[in-house]
């Protein structure tokens, strides 16, 4: 078989990378935090370089052509038509999420989201004085496999509670896996609409779908909501430190405006600029070979565990490159497995409860965006640890 250049295994050890020099075993396999061990396309990688030989790299302005490149991207890319007017850039969605909280919400007011759900959520809604309010995710077979949806009788309660003023929705859905339908949208935003709790989407996963399945930006849904995003996580630049924010309520993105300021999260770095306008204008084809490289991960996880790991449920991957699995019939708590598995098989892994404490007991989250071989040696480390206990 041909290879791919997403075969290579990048050493990032000795780079001060989060993901592999944390730990202090010198042989682990991290499969947690959600960056990829692959190298970024070639057009964003030639960008840099160039912008690197330039050998000045003071202050900012961000250009039209990187406003151009977001329109052009969405527009062609998913039949979202995106006002010039309407994106305010920051350096990257967390701070995103946490400007548009501080200016959609007053301190005390509850912020809605479905659990589990990633972590970040819970820091950012408590850390500008807000309370989490969570409606479960229930499982269910979606295309025979496991998977999840909205339990829509405690989602709306959730939504009627006078203190509930914003929904914070993860689509694609972190750590579940799902790619919310056009009709589940809609109706996540009747409900909201209703109750008169605003919609806040965290899309940055919106390229990582898996075949069969259509990302639907909340943006064509209604005008009504506030969108985040970002090149980062789809084209490994999370690092560059950039993000947007797409809002077309003037309100709302004076408000949001002003909390960008106020958090001093509104200058960018002049490498987010140029890897973006890469990533959108010259990386489509990259991208979607690294999609089709990521199911084909995800359904050799599926065959292992199937034959080898017969106590894990694997959870359908629809989009993200983080599979959900189910361990619950292990015994084990999540978190007592996680710890195993790096004391014992030196395989970093998340345990379900970092995404929420009871929806996420009985789960880990695996990351698969790395070169096969290497994922196939965690999971054979995984199963001799498991199978020997």
């Amino acid at each position: 078989m041909e290879k791919s250049v997403f075969d290579e295994e990048v050493c990032r050890r000795g780079t001060n990378s989060v993901k592999w020099d944390e730990c202090s075993y010198d042989d682990v396999i991290p499969l947690w935090v959600a960056d990829m061990d692959f190298r970024v396309a070639p057009a964003i990688q030639k960008a840099l370089e160039q912008r690197v030989a330039h050998g000045v790299f003071g202050y900012n302005i961000v250009p039209e052509s990187y406003y151009e490149a977001v329109i052009s991207w969405f527009s062609r890319r998913h039949q979202w038509e995106i006002g010039r007017d309407h994106i305010l850039y920051t350096t990257a969605v967390v701070p995103a999420m946490s400007c548009v909280i501080k200016a959609l919400t007053m301190p005390g007011e509850k912020v809605l989201i479905l659990s589990p759900a990633y972590n970040c959520f819970f820091s950012s809604i408590r850390n500008n004085g807000c309370e989490v309010l969570e409606s479960s995710l229930l499982r269910c077979q979606r295309n025979n496999q496991d998977s999840f949806t909205v339990d829509w009788q405690h989602f709306e309660a959730c939504c009627a509670d006078e203190k509930t003023t914003l929904f914070l929705l993860c689509n694609p859905h972190n750590p579940c896996g799902r790619v919310w339908t056009r009709q589940e949208l809609q109706q996540m935003y009747d409900i909201c609409h209703r109750h008169g709790v605003i919609v806040v989407s965290d899309e940055i996963h919106c390229e990582l779908t898996m075949p069969g399945q259509h990302f639907v930006p909340f943006g064509t849904i209604t005008a009504d909501c506030v969108v985040l995003n970002s090149p980062s996580k789809s084209f490994n630049t999370a690092g560059l430190q950039i993000a947007n924010i797409i809002c077309a309520n003037p309100t709302w993105r004076r408000r949001i405006d002003r909390a960008i300021n106020i958090n001093e999260v509104c200058d960018v770095n002049p490498f987010g600029i140029v890897a973006l306008e890469a990533a959108y204008n010259e990386s489509e084809e990259w991208l979607d070979g690294l999609r089709e490289y990521l199911w084909q991960n995800y359904l050799a996880l599926c065959r292992f565990a199937a034959e080898h790991l017969p106590q894990w449920r694997v959870c359908s991957l629809e989009g993200t490159y983080l599979p959900w699995v189910d361990i619950s019939a292990m015994g084990v708590t999540a978190q007592q497995l996680a710890d195993r598995l790096l004391a014992e098989a030196h395989v970093w892994v998340n345990p379900g409860t970092m995404y929420g404490p009871q929806s996420g007991e009985g789960y880990l989250r695996l990351n698969i965006a790395c070169a096969r071989s290497l994922l196939m040696e965690a999971l054979r480390r995984i199963a001799e640890v498991i199978n020997k206990h």
